[in-house]
């Protein structure tokens, strides 16, 4: 349309506006959310259980968050995988995809088969990754599994072979898709030279992005260790969340699985979703170039208060990285990435930045409390340290979402399976229609 023609540009606002006392009127709940801002409970699962508060009488009780895989917390899965020093993510795969945990000679076969597909269809990245560069890779990942349907000789068979041979396929390739996407878009919008490194046969999930990533394919075992930790907190997170309850709508409808799986991860990119990890290491940038004195509280509460009143950063009034849908005294996924992160910072050059992390997450429950006089229990999220973690192991910020992805395939792949084999109702929730009748008028007698 032209700019003088700008009648479905106003439009778009008036025709969508709706009053927030019709949602009070039918006792909606926006956003499937009770006024307590618990979910609607949609649906029951084996798979994950994410426990934040307790209900008694009904009062919501803040408690210490937990966060277990099919039964198994994750506080044991991670300690006792760092305990035995190996690599785990694949063990969580595993494990949410099948429902057990794996012997050694199971885990011995599935990480082989991982590793088997690995390679992406001949001239896929020609005709899928080279052609079209975006400067999102989510979107480009998103694109990607959708277009592996044309590769698959029966994408619509709805099959457990079918359904758990596309899941770790996509497993598989999705570390290899996200790097291949991150050095054309750097090629195509930066002027930088574009890495195509092969992937080295035997490597775990974790070695494999290091080694496809970086220039030198040099790595440490800590630092891979660390992003193998990552992988495996954010490899589940319950059927609530935003993507995996998108990846359940689609397949309850029937549909294929890797428009299931694109749909979730089209979710996933959404700043209210997995893109938050975006606005924490953005608004972390902003606190360390304003505040000059990182050791000093009382700086740091300034430039929260700032943050909190609309007057720096962004003006939403968030500190980003602070409080959760559910969690409310801990995040299980925070506190284990904390004390990772720890450990490697620990004498480098990044000790006084996690420092200062650490302060703003100390601080930020008092600011609130203090301009807000909100005194609800807030506890840091877990992009409060992935952001920082992975700048630690020199990961770019495009990757940050995309890392989240690669893992949550996994999860979203459990899900799916379950909807499948118990669902069997498309999920069709209802709308309340408010428009009243209208009397059709010829176009000759409508106003201009």
């Amino acid at each position: 349309m032209s700019d003088k023609d700008v009648t479905l540009y106003d439009l778009f606002s008036k025709n969508n506006h709706i009053d927030k006392e019709y949602y009070e009127k039918y006792q909606v709940k926006r956003g499937l959310r009770n006024q307590d801002g618990t979910g609607v409970l949609a649906g029951v699962t084996n798979i994950c259980n994410v426990h934040g508060y307790v209900v008694s009488e009904g009062e919501k009780i803040p408690a210490e968050g937990e966060l277990t895989f099919r039964g198994y917390s994750i506080r044991d899965l991670v300690a006792n995988v760092q305990k035995e020093n190996r690599f785990g993510y694949e063990e969580i795969a595993y494990l949410l995809l099948s429902g057990e945990l794996p012997n050694k000679k199971h885990l011995a076969e599935f990480t082989k088969i991982i590793d088997e597909n690995r390679q992406l269809p001949n001239d896929f990245f020609g005709d899928m990754i080279l052609k079209a560069p975006s400067l999102n890779i989510m979107n480009k990942l998103a694109r990607s599994v959708l277009s592996l349907y044309s590769y698959d000789d029966c994408p619509d068979m709805i099959t457990p072979k079918h359904e758990i041979d596309t899941a770790i396929s996509i497993i598989s390739k999705l570390p290899v898709i996200m790097v291949l996407a991150y050095y054309v878009k750097q090629a195509a919008y930066c002027g930088e030279s574009m890495i195509m490194h092969p992937v080295i046969p035997g490597q775990s999930t974790a070695e494999t992005i290091l080694s496809i990533l970086r220039k030198d394919r040099q790595f440490t075992d800590e630092e891979a260790k660390l992003l193998d930790v990552v992988l495996m907190l954010h490899a589940e997170h319950g059927g609530g969340n935003n993507s995996t309850f998108t990846c359940r709508v689609l397949s309850s409808s029937g549909t294929d699985p890797y428009s299931a799986y694109a749909a979730a991860i089209g979710s996933l990119k959404g700043p209210k979703h997995g893109g938050a990890n975006h606005k924490v290491s953005t608004m972390q940038r902003f606190i360390r170039e304003n505040v000059k004195n990182w050791n000093d509280d009382g700086e740091v509460a300034d430039c929260l208060r700032k943050i909190v009143r609309k007057e720096a950063f962004d003006k939403t009034g968030l500190i980003y990285g602070m409080g959760h849908a559910v969690y409310t005294l801990s995040d299980p996924r925070a506190c284990i990435l904390k004390e990772s992160a720890e450990k490697l910072a620990k004498g480098t050059e990044f000790e006084a930045e996690l420092n200062l992390i650490e302060t703003v997450e100390r601080i930020a429950p008092e600011v609130f409390a203090e301009v807000k006089g909100d005194i609800k229990t807030i506890c840091a999220n877990v992009d409060m340290y992935s952001g920082f973690v992975y700048k630690m192991l020199g990961i770019p910020e495009d990757l940050y979402t995309p890392l989240f992805a690669v893992s949550r395939m996994a999860g979203w792949s459990a899900h799916r399976f379950e909807e499948l084999v118990t669902g069997r109702r498309i999920i069709r929730p209802a709308y309340k229609a408010i428009t009243g009748k209208k009397e059709y008028v010829s176009i000759n007698d409508r106003r201009d």
